[in-house]
């Protein structure tokens, strides 16, 4: 091999070696864009309108910035005045790298670092000394990030970290801090004044050294003239507009923004289920009434968009100002007094013991160690079960539990998605003062039981972003509670009583048919009222956030009136279609179901033995051999009657149920006992 091969050959292999070890090392020390990913957040409503800013962990306001939401006339002018070539160079621009130093030199000081934007966003992922090593470090980072983003992507990081005073960094972070607003839809002014802040963010600050910063406003306007990006008149309005003043952050609905941020993934934008306007009016009417309460006094609320469980509204608290408002007491476990009945006689007409019309005692009752009685002291006697919850007694609802088991109840709650906090039991176990209120639920938990009840009995987790509602809406639930009972009780509730001033809502055709019921701890420490208003699901809370007692004041004096006035407000502000609408305003009508004499609590509905749940029964010939009919059977007390899809079933001569099946498929096998207890069972029948 000729020496001059045996040259080319070194060579070759000399830059193979130094590519290597590029590569390695651009591999190995790759620049720390991950600092970027540490961002401020911005909450906005479910039309996204910007509801509250949070800032970083150490208290600096960054949001990710985006192109496609910034103003293009922006970004045209910053390349313009610092990266005309952005474009083209690859990071380190050497021709203004040239022109720099040449101009330096002649003016015997530094005039212009020849720093390009991809320069400068390297600086700002790694902060240091302004020295020449520094520079060559930059150079070197920058040729990476090109390597590795494209220039919207660097344009866009550089647009997130860029500095603009005190604790803000970012173009979005200034233009809400120093305009009130995002940087969509900026002035001459504004945009002068955006590009300036960086050169030198703390000498420039409008609200600590206004001279400073019109003057760099005016330079950025005076090289925008020059790229003919202004024209005089424009420029000169540019220089005698007033500067801006340091504004605060978006800060509306506190708690309720807080917990959509910890709904999902932390990002900078996130569109809640909240609407901006009933979240604020709502937050001026628990504002007012707790003024009106006393000095002492909270509030909490929540409005639910039943068929997608989107929380429409939440106050946490009626002012942070009050004692115990900087708590979200939405989320704070209390005693929900009376407002679980209406689900202990929703279980018990699910399991047959009981309908609307049965009769109960109202009177004196002794369970082992425990003696209930109404919040008046006094006794009814006999009433019906729908009398019973409209008026609230206690008796009743504690015989009621005591028939369906106050550990199975407890049990349906928390499968439901509410699970209530035992106190006072060395077990742990409930007992039956949970009819009246003595285990700890949060709002949000009777939120969410509330809108089971007007969704036909199915539990949903809340819905707090709107990327989930579709979902939420598709989703199948947890069968909490039976259809028809779940409709029987909102009935129940709906005849309830209305507050003082109030109309019941089937007298009106303008007012919201409420199905509602109120609660008041022991102790008059938690004032409820809680309901259903078509498509919406409302609580509310009155109390002191410390928990002291607040003697005489009950659900139905201090939290149903602001139940009614809530509903009206949520009705007339949100977009309801005519579905909703037919169901505010007008109760449906159910057939009139056979009353149970009597409620027994020591009595079970029958129990069908023959065919078992869920059988598959064969029907066919056999051979030559007509198909013979099933005979039915089942255990009960005193006469049965039995009825195929409602159809009453023949007896044969000894008085047995027999059933021949006409054709296959499905069909339901119910039997009622004399006092009008029922069993069902679903068999599928088959023939060959």
């Amino acid at each position: 091999m000729t020496r001059p091969a045996q040259n080319l050959r070194r060579l070759a292999v000399a830059i193979g070696v130094i590519v290597a070890l590029i590569l390695g090392l651009n591999a190995a020390f790759p620049p720390p864009i991950e600092r970027a990913a540490v961002v401020s957040a911005m909450v906005a409503d479910r039309d996204g309108r910007p509801l509250r800013a949070f800032p970083t962990a150490e208290g600096r306001w960054r949001f990710a910035a985006q192109l496609d939401t910034i103003d293009p006339l922006f970004i045209d002018a910053l390349l313009a005045v610092e990266d005309k070539r952005f474009f083209v160079h690859g990071g380190v621009d050497w021709f203004a790298m040239v022109r720099a130093i040449g101009t330096s030199l002649r003016a015997g000081r530094i005039v212009s670092g020849g720093s390009t934007i991809t320069m400068q966003t390297a600086r700002l992922l790694e902060p240091r000394r302004r020295t020449f090593a520094a520079k060559l470090i930059e150079m070197v980072r920058a040729i990476q990030l090109e390597a590795r983003l494209s220039k919207r992507e660097i344009l866009e990081l550089y647009l997130t970290l860029a500095p603009y005073g005190g604790n803000l960094e970012g173009v979005r972070a200034a233009s809400f801090a120093w305009f009130g607003h995002g940087p969509d839809a900026l002035s001459d002014d504004e945009i002068a004044l955006l590009i300036a802040l960086p050169q030198s963010p703390e000498r420039r600050r409008p609200d600590r050294f206004p001279e400073q910063a019109q003057a760099a406003r005016a330079g950025i306007a005076a090289k925008l003239e020059q790229q003919q990006f202004l024209g005089p008149a424009r420029r000169m309005e540019v220089n005698v507009a007033p500067l801006p003043t340091r504004q605060s952050f978006p800060a509306k609905a506190w708690h309720g923004a807080a917990q959509v941020l910890e709904a999902g993934p932390r990002r900078t934008d996130t569109v809640s289920t909240l609407d901006a306007g009933l979240q604020s009016d709502l937050e001026r009417l628990l504002a007012q009434k707790a003024a009106d309460f006393g000095d002492d006094v909270q509030l909490a609320a929540m409005v639910v968009d039943i068929p997608t469980r989107a929380v429409r509204a939440a106050i946490g608290s009626a002012g942070r100002g009050r004692p115990g408002g900087w708590l979200d007491l939405t989320r704070q476990a209390r005693s929900p007094g009376s407002t679980l009945k209406p689900f202990i006689y929703a279980m018990a007409f699910d399991d047959g013991a009981a309908l609307p019309t049965t009769v109960i005692a109202d009177l004196p009752k002794r369970f082992a160690a425990y003696q209930p009685e109404n919040f008046d002291r006094g006794f009814r006697g006999d009433v019906t079960i729908a009398e019973a919850l409209q008026h609230s007694l206690n008796v009743p609802a504690v015989i009621a539990l005591d028939r369906v088991g106050p550990s199975r109840f407890a049990a349906q709650l928390r499968l439901a998605g509410a699970s209530p906090r035992i106190h006072g039991s060395g077990t742990g176990d409930p007992g039956l003062a949970l009819a009246l209120g003595g285990a700890g639920l949060t709002l949000q938990e009777l939120a969410v039981l509330y809108a089971a009840l007007g969704d036909g009995g199915i539990a949903k987790p809340l819905v707090w972003r709107r990327d989930a509602e579709a979902a939420s809406a598709k989703g199948e639930g947890t069968r909490f509670l039976n259809p028809s009972s779940a409709a029987s009780v909102l009935d129940i509730l709906k005849q309830a009583p209305p507050p003082e001033g109030y109309l019941p809502g089937r007298l009106s055709d303008e007012a919201p048919q409420l199905a509602f019921k109120t609660g008041t701890s022991y102790g008059f420490r938690d004032a409820w009222a809680a309901g259903v208003a078509g498509d919406l699901a409302i609580v509310v809370w009155v109390g002191r956030a410390d928990g002291a007692p607040r003697p005489g004041h009950v659900g139905r004096s201090d939290a149903l009136p602001v139940l009614f006035e809530i509903a009206d407000r949520a009705v007339l502000r949100l977009d309801m279609n005519e579905t909703n609408v037919s169901r505010l305003t007008s109760p449906e009508h159910r057939p009139a179901q056979a009353a149970l004499a009597r409620f027994a609590p020591d009595a079970h509905p029958p129990d069908i033995l023959f065919p078992p749940r869920g059988a598959e029964l064969w029907a066919g010939s056999v051979g030559e051999r007509p198909p013979r009919p099933f005979v039915l059977a089942a255990s009960g007390e005193g006469p049965l009657s039995w009825y195929i899809d409602g159809v009453p079933c023949p007896l044969d001569d000894a008085g047995l149920p027999i059933w021949l099946p006409a054709e296959p498929g499905f069909y339901k096998i119910s039997v009622v006992d004399g006092d009008g207890r029922a069993a069902h069972v679903q068999v599928r029948v088959m023939t060959s």
